[in-house]
């Protein structure tokens, strides 16, 4: 009993950190999209449920929502299959494994804005690189077809790595014995792959897609760099909208409603991949 008196004393201080840190804040958010706060025209009443109720009229809350769902499919599902790619062939030996690992790594390593500023030079249509290579003469952040896509090369160029790195883990802990056992018995290369590296794998791989969505869903600082939401609102995503609405045009009740929506599908994802993880 003592022991466990001394448990809660340890616990008592992060359950408080964690009170006033994360769930005040969300509180105070859920209460501020009640509201219609506005503090440009000094507007502060509560309206219930009328941000949410607009939210399913408001074209350019849907096609916010409509950039992030592709953004993120999108991404995550490339990032996932180079990032097992290149796992499968960093896993092997090779003489300069460590420094191609290295190199691997090192846009992962680099700050987010950093990479987008990096690629904006890159993208740009008089002197980027990109046009010179290919021979083209694109508006790639310019363009409403091009700009998402541009952005979505970017991440994935990023955190493809991160991907790689967590592959590389589960790789590490599968038995070498089952390869050994499934090569004696005659199994091919693609047998191997779907029959016991990618079953073996499965937990590692929803971890990865747990992070990667999670963070690709909230994804800022990237777009933003690159086009700032633009053009034309073109590459706005939830969290760019909601940054928008808060913090430009001080819209302090319909912002938080756009930001419990952002919480409630990261809070969604992150449920449905556990369920997924239990099993």
């Amino acid at each position: 009993m003592r022991q466990k008196g001394e448990g809660y004393g340890f616990i008592v201080p992060a359950a408080l950190v964690l009170l006033f840190v994360t769930i005040y804040p969300l509180v105070y958010v859920f209460w501020l999209s009640l509201h219609r706060k506005h503090l440009i025209f000094q507007i502060s009443r509560f309206s219930g449920l009328e941000n949410y109720l607009f939210l399913l009229q408001d074209e350019r809350f849907l096609r916010a929502l409509w950039n992030t769902i592709y953004f993120t499919v999108v991404s995550v599902g490339l990032e996932l299959t180079l990032g097992l790619l290149f796992a499968l062939v960093l896993q092997g030996a090779f003489a300069t494994r460590g420094v191609v690992r290295a190199l691997v790594l090192l846009p992962w390593a680099l700050p987010t804005v950093v990479s987008a500023r990096m690629w904006e030079w890159m993208y740009n249509t008089d002197f980027g690189i990109i046009n010179y290579l290919l021979g083209v003469d694109v508006n790639w952040l310019g363009s409403p077809f091009w700009a998402l896509n541009a952005a979505i090369v970017m991440d994935v160029w990023k955190t493809t790595p991160f991907v790689a790195l967590i592959l590389m883990a589960g790789l590490q802990v599968i038995p070498r014995e089952l390869y050994q056992s499934a090569m004696v018995d005659g199994a091919g290369s693609l047998y191997i792959f779907l029959r016991i590296t990618l079953p073996m794998l499965k937990p590692v791989i929803l971890v990865a897609l747990l992070f990667r969505t999670i963070d690709a869903f909230r994804v800022f600082d990237a777009i933003y760099v690159l086009t700032g939401g633009g053009p034309a609102n073109t590459t706005e995503t939830l969290s760019i909208y909601a940054y928008k609405v808060l913090f430009q045009t001080l819209q302090f009740g319909y912002g938080s409603a756009i930001a419990m929506v952002v919480f409630l599908c990261v809070g969604f994802i992150s449920v449905f991949y556990v369920r997924l993880l239990s099993r």
